[in-house]
């Protein structure tokens, strides 16, 4: 059992060579957002942008127009490109699989809500696409529907709930060292990566296994797992491996939280997060 440390940001932030160019750290896309929830894809894409000052070169984000117009008020970075309705469908998919064409990794699921259309429209979608995918929020509630279609370049990151809606499983009265057999096993059965959010997190590909102990007790505030998926997101986009990947987002994420309460002292934002993510990264 491998705990995570700082090390981890050295194998996947490598030197870049000077002759680098534009696409050559990848393209990330985020599908999200509902005529409610406009936090999510926000929260993902400015965490995905904090993490890509040493990384990613695009960050792009599908949403209902009015998510997406909210979205793109954040940062001039994020291009946000709006579909038509309140909700994802299938009516969106040509728009979903155009922009999927030049992209190197996929962030789907945060507000994307549990409609029946969203879900089906979520697994129509991951059938067909072969980019690696961080499989978040209510794209898990689609995927527990239907299992066949996760790939083992897939990162699956839910809390024990929907560790539970995924698996079956209850973790609640686990200890940690049961929780991870869990983890493990629930990862080698569905042949993917698991990042379980948790205090410790825990991370397996069903061979690999390791727990992250960044982080604290002011992060339960929402908007923490979609900053967590944003920079997952990032370094997959970049040609890290999923297990690498989930090791690497968890500690940063856990660090930059640890930051934020260390000054602040008190409770944070999901906000006052993606600002310490490139001191974590420095």
């Amino acid at each position: 059992m491998m705990i995570v440390q700082k090390s981890i940001l050295k194998q996947v932030y490598k030197k870049r060579p000077s002759g680098s160019s534009k696409y050559d750290y990848g393209a990330l896309l985020i599908i999200g957002g509902s005529e409610k929830y406009s936090g999510s894809p926000a929260f993902n894409a400015l965490a995905a942008l904090a993490a890509y000052r040493a990384g990613a070169d695009i960050v792009e984000v599908i949403s209902p127009r009015r998510a997406a117009g909210i979205v793109a008020t954040f940062s001039p970075d994020i291009i946000a490109i709006p579909v038509e309705g309140n909700y994802l469908s299938k009516k969106h998919l040509d728009k979903m699989f155009a922009e999927t064409r030049n992209k190197s990794a996929v962030v789907i699921g945060g507000g994307i809500g549990r409609e029946n259309s969203t879900l089906k429209t979520v697994l129509k979608y991951l059938k067909k696409i072969h980019i690696p995918a961080v499989i978040d929020a209510d794209a898990i509630y689609a995927v527990a529907k239907d299992k066949s279609i996760i790939r083992p370049n897939h990162i699956i990151t839910p809390h024990e709930h929907e560790f539970c809606v995924l698996t079956g499983i209850n973790l609640k009265n686990l200890t940690t060292n049961q929780k991870i057999a869990a983890v493990r096993d629930s990862a080698k059965q569905l042949n993917c990566t698991i990042l379980l959010k948790g205090n410790p997190d825990i991370i397996s590909d069903g061979k690999n296994n390791a727990v992250n102990k960044t982080g604290n007790r002011f992060m339960t505030v929402g908007g923490t797992g979609d900053t967590l998926a944003g920079i997952c997101g990032s370094l997959l986009a970049q040609g890290n491996s999923p297990f690498q990947s989930a090791c690497a987002a968890a500690y940063i994420n856990g660090r930059a939280g640890d930051i934020v309460a260390k000054k602040k002292k008190q409770a944070m934002l999901a906000s006052d997060l993606i600002q310490a993510i490139p001191e974590v990264i420095a």
